[in-house]
């Protein structure tokens, strides 16, 4: 049988009320009966009644994280981030993995309001927001996390896709390469979206270069092998000189496929740049070149534009965070 806080107070010789008090306000007793309640606490093994206590208040000490993909390791490293920074407050971080799926991720927005989380932290699957003005219509704030919608007056922490595109597609023409590809993933994914208009908009300065799209179901390592499989399965003049991928598993899994062709060089045949830089990037056979994204930042700055939301919510401060992403250059491009 569990052992509750009367147990505790009639093993110390205080009352419930003081008890309480050591366990939230232990400031307001003295501290020779602040030890002996611990020591009770400690020989009977109490554990608190938390959900309880967070009912009381109206509130927990969580805050909702939704991510598309846990498994990619810079969705992992923006989770890092929020930890790092909730943990700073006492808070924990509740991880849910909609798998870009409108569906799961609504279970999961429920699910954090029946918990009561101080607010949410999401990656939209799409730019349907009702959802979200209904969480935050009953009270819990919402912070967009690398993704913004546009004409909402959500919060978010997001990077320059667009600049990134640019900067990834102008690398690959700086250094000679003239037919790119980018190899993305649905269109409906706003990150790929602007990443392409990004890529679009330096090619359009380049006369005689061009772009051709490789459209993939889904930004895995799984996919982009089979990119790189239907590029390496072209007569050579048909082939890219130059592959953009929308993110780094994308660009792994065409590196995989194009060095098991072994007449097929990375870099001197097809040049291959990545996006987000993940420490996969470096351990690579070949290591990549990748447009950088500031992840664990990201969730770091979403979290404290998150607890500023709830401290001051009618406030003087910037309510939405644009990073500039950073061209990294290795050998996938500079072999």
């Amino acid at each position: 049988m569990a052992v509750s806080v009367r147990d505790v107070a009639a093993a110390a010789g205080v009352s419930v009320g003081t008890v309480s008090n050591v366990l939230n306000q232990p400031d307001k007793v003295a501290a020779t009966t602040v030890e002996r309640v611990q020591t009770v606490i400690a020989e009977l093994g109490f554990v608190r009644n938390d959900a309880a206590r967070q009912l009381r208040a109206g509130r927990s000490r969580s805050i909702g994280l939704v991510v598309p993909d846990a498994g990619n390791p810079f969705f992992a490293d923006v989770a890092r981030g929020a930890e790092a920074r909730a943990d700073e407050d006492a808070l924990a971080v509740l991880l849910g993995n909609s798998d870009e799926n409108a569906a799961r991720e609504d279970n999961y927005l429920d699910l954090f309001r029946e918990q009561r989380v101080n607010g949410v932290l999401i990656t939209p699957a799409s730019d349907d927001t009702d959802k979200l003005l209904r969480v935050q219509a009953s009270g819990i704030p919402v912070v967009l996390v690398d993704r913004e919608v546009p004409g909402s007056t959500f919060c978010s922490v997001s990077v320059d896709d667009v600049e990134g595109g640019f900067l990834a597609a102008r690398h690959l023409l700086q250094i000679g390469r003239r037919r790119l590809a980018f190899v993305g993933g649905p269109e409906g994914i706003t990150q790929v979206a602007q990443r392409l208009d990004g890529a679009r908009r330096a090619v359009a300065e380049v006369p005689g270069a061009t772009l051709e799209v490789i459209r993939m179901p889904a930004l895995t390592v799984l996919h982009g092998r089979a990119a790189g499989e239907e590029i390496a399965a072209r007569d050579v003049g048909e082939r890219p000189d130059a592959v953009f991928a929308a993110n780094d598993l994308l660009a792994v899994g065409t590196l995989q496929a194009l060095t098991l062709m072994r007449t097929i060089r990375v870099p001197e045949d097809i040049a291959l740049v990545g996006y987000d830089d993940i420490d996969f990037a470096t351990a690579a056979v070949v290591p990549l070149t990748s447009v950088r994204q500031p992840a664990q930042l990201i969730g770091r700055t979403a979290v404290e534009l998150l607890l500023r939301s709830i401290s001051e919510p009618d406030g003087d401060y910037e309510r939405r965070v644009r990073f500039r992403p950073e061209l990294i250059v290795r050998q996938s491009t500079a072999g």
